[in-house]
């Protein structure tokens, strides 16, 4: 089965949370998957040797769409990640009191698409505390894609 890589940014632990629990239903499913920090991410050809790549940011920002801090260097140099005929699905945590709801994942999707990834199913936008089932069944959707 295929290898899929996670990348998250998460302040509050609630994206962390969502990664984590991806990543365990994708596991279960027979998928070999490495969910990591993007602090702790070198971005360059990050992709390589795997079959997908996942990524997850919370956003931030009143006026404009802010993307989690970590997650920005992994955003500004995602042209050299390997993206390319990657599939891709992006997911993020936000607040719908807020005028950009989740504007992260949009931009992320957008760029990914842009660069030549494949997005495999919708991404996924997480109002507040984010519910594990719904989570899982996200994860469910996109799987056959993986």
């Amino acid at each position: 089965m295929g290898k899929v890589l996670i990348v998250y940014g998460s302040t509050t632990g609630n994206t962390e949370s969502v990664a984590d629990a991806i990543a365990k239903f994708l596991e279960k499913n027979g998928r070999k998957v490495e969910a990591r920090n993007a602090a702790d991410v070198a971005v360059e050809d990050m992709a390589d040797g795997f079959d997908a790549v996942l990524l997850g940011s919370s956003t931030w920002g009143d006026d404009s769409i802010e993307l989690q801090d970590d997650f920005i260097p992994v955003y500004d140099n995602l042209d050299k990640a390997g993206l390319q005929g990657k599939k891709v699905a992006v997911f993020g945590c936000g607040d719908s009191s807020y005028e950009y709801f989740c504007g992260a994942v949009d931009a992320i999707e957008e760029k990914a698409e842009d660069l030549g990834a494949v997005l495999v199913g919708d991404s996924l936008k997480i109002d507040g505390d984010p519910d594990m089932g719904d989570v899982t069944a996200w994860a469910g959707t996109i799987l056959p894609g993986l």
